[in-house]
């Protein structure tokens, strides 16, 4: 082998391990930043006309605080309502009247459930259900609200 060619091999092998140290550290940031792992707390139902969307591992926040995740959303065989499970830290307590609206982080962002906590004193329990909740509202259906609004409700526009 040549000197010309050992050269070669030596950077070559400095530039992989390089790149195998970024990856590296691209992974522990991943792991620490994604809060992989199970959630300790309690499981708690929530059932929706529609979810747009909305999928398992998806955030559950309060306050714009992450308190939980989605672990499933199904299908209520009795109504074909959208009944999400939630999994919510153990020392977060809702009030019975408290509303689970579905939402999402800016126009193209990912959906998440929203709780807004109520006044009552008595709170749901484990495996317990949100009675109130509030159902996605597409882009598109918001457009066409302010577009029926904006023409007197008529969709021919004002006269």
């Amino acid at each position: 082998m040549s000197e010309d060619t050992m050269g070669r091999h030596a950077i070559e092998t400095v530039m992989g391990a390089a790149v195998l140290i970024v990856a590296g550290v691209f992974v522990y940031f991943a792991i620490n930043t994604a809060q992989v792992g199970t959630m300790s707390g309690y499981e708690v139902k929530a059932a929706f006309y529609t979810i747009g969307g909305l999928s398992k591992g998806s955030d559950v926040r309060l306050s714009g605080v992450k308190v939980g995740t989605v672990v499933d959303a199904g299908l209520d065989p009795k109504n074909y309502d959208a009944m999400v499970t939630l999994r919510l830290a153990g020392d977060v307590r809702l009030p019975k009247d408290t509303v689970a609206s579905i939402t999402s982080s800016g126009m193209l962002g990912d959906k998440y459930v929203r709780l807004e906590p109520g006044k009552d004193t008595a709170m749901i329990a484990d495996g317990g259900q949100i009675t109130h909740t509030k159902d996605y509202r597409s882009l598109e259906d918001q457009v066409g609200e302010i577009i029926f609004l904006a023409t007197g409700g008529t969709g021919k526009g004002n006269p």
